[in-house]
């Protein structure tokens, strides 16, 4: 009896100790920028004539189709390629853009600073951006 409820104990101990799975967030919209800092410095602000990076307004990231991504950038250009978000959600993956921005071998990766909802993503770059003096950037994302 004891070594029934030893054995019972230790499976309870098990199944409690699983890893949750974790759902994947729901980003499939077409996102253009609210808001955008360069280091923690606010450059844009959508509908403000005075923005010091008014290129921004350009600024779309298309993820309505499951794996593929179309991302214009500050300067408006157009690179396609896949997207992914990492196992735990922390991260937004844009891998095998062409064509490949500047020294980055064609990925450009976020890391998710918030948990995302229907009406806003937080993104915030995981290395600086070229294009932007080797700032590293931090977008607040709304649905077009």
């Amino acid at each position: 009896m004891m070594k029934n409820n030893l054995y019972l104990m230790v499976m309870l101990l098990l199944i409690a100790c699983q890893p949750k799975k974790v759902e994947p967030a729901d980003i499939g919209l077409l996102w253009k920028a609210r808001t955008v800092k360069e280091n923690g410095v606010l450059v844009y602000t959508e509908g403000n004539p005075a923005n010091a990076r008014p290129g921004y307004a350009r600024l779309r990231l298309d993820l309505t189709q499951k794996e593929q991504v179309v991302f214009f950038d500050i300067d408006g250009r157009r690179l396609v390629g896949q997207w992914s978000l990492s196992t735990d959600n922390n991260r937004l993956i844009l891998e095998n853009l062409t064509p490949p921005p500047s020294e980055s071998a064609g990925n450009i990766e976020f890391y998710i600073t918030e948990k995302p909802a229907r009406d806003k993503l937080l993104l915030k770059r995981t290395n600086e951006s070229r294009k932007t003096g080797n700032t590293v950037n931090e977008y607040e994302l709304v649905p077009e």
